[in-house]
């Protein structure tokens, strides 16, 4: 009973603190109702421009897992890898694995280049190396990725169906109450929270923190990952399977400020890359990170889960 008190008082106090120190936030970000407005819209705009690049995921074509030794490739049926009818020869090479790399061998007729420069038998992947480079033939992009112990050829299409017919995603009305004031919570020296990605491959990834914050009075918090900069959250709650991506979204937050605050919108909350493409590897809401309450902003279904 006591213990419950006290807690209850440590709630109220951080929610009063957040509350003082969000006036200060707000003011040091120029924040305005119009141009709030105005800088989802940009953000909207520029996260839809950048699906569309050649690096965006409306352009992915296929996933294919490697086994050891030769695996052939090209548009016939009789290939272990089969790429989109029309978008290069029948058979057009392989791909070998061994125990250190990834060697491609290209078949005669065979246009494939890397970086510009044509290329018929040549390393493209080294385990355990940072990354591979993209291949190009025609509209055709593919390079290696690795996930724990599988090692795949990911495909592209400049031409991708997806792509061409892509006419923009439905968002929920922006309101400025799902922009909140958050307080970082450091995680300590050495800090790891287990993700799972829809492989069912589950790694221990490292936390710096997590963000709490209020809804109507509520607390809550969100363990937060870094990505270039920024604390990513990887979030579900229960408008997921109605009216969001049935596996939760993603969002990203600045990092705090030497107080420790920040501020945490889901009004920037976005679809995973799987709902796009059922070609991609997406992380999974850790089981801390759903919120037992509806989160009616940001992305809303995509696709075939609308």
């Amino acid at each position: 009973m006591v213990i419950k008190f006290l807690n209850s008082i440590k709630s109220a106090v951080l929610l009063l603190i957040i509350l003082l120190q969000s006036a200060t936030i707000v003011q040091s970000q120029n924040f305005s109702l119009n141009n709030y407005h105005q800088s989802i819209e940009e953000w909207h705009k520029s996260r839809v421009e950048q699906l569309k690049t050649e690096n965006g995921w409306l352009n992915l074509a296929g996933l294919f897992w490697l086994k050891q030794g030769k695996n052939t490739f090209g548009t016939g049926t009789f290939n272990n890898i089969i790429f989109p009818k029309g978008t290069i020869n029948e058979q057009a090479g392989y791909f070998q694995l061994t125990d250190s790399a990834v060697w491609l061998v290209t078949s005669k007729g065979t246009s494939v280049t890397l970086k510009g420069v044509p290329v018929q038998k040549t390393i493209i992947y080294y385990k355990d190396s940072a990354g591979s480079p993209s291949l190009a033939s025609g509209s055709l992009r593919f390079t290696v990725i690795r996930r724990e112990d599988k090692i795949g050829i990911r495909l592209r299409d400049l031409k991708n169906e997806a792509l061409i017919k892509f006419k923009g995603i439905d968002r929920f009305t922006v309101d400025t109450a799902w922009r909140l004031t958050a307080k970082f919570q450091p995680a300590g020296f050495i800090s790891t929270i287990a993700i799972t990605n829809v492989l069912g491959q589950t790694t221990q990834q490292q936390s710096p923190g997590k963000l709490i914050f209020f809804i109507k009075g509520v607390q809550y918090s969100l363990d937060a990952l870094e990505e270039d900069g920024e604390l990513f959250i990887i979030f579900a709650d229960e408008t997921n399977a109605i009216e969001t991506y049935p596996s939760g979204r993603f969002l990203l937050v600045q990092k705090p400020d030497a107080n420790g605050n920040t501020i945490i919108d889901f009004n920037k909350a976005y679809n995973p890359p799987c709902a796009f493409t059922p070609f991609a590897t997406c992380p999974l809401p850790p089981k801390q990170n759903v919120l037992p309450i509806a989160v009616t902003a940001g992305e809303k279904n995509f696709g075939e889960y609308q």
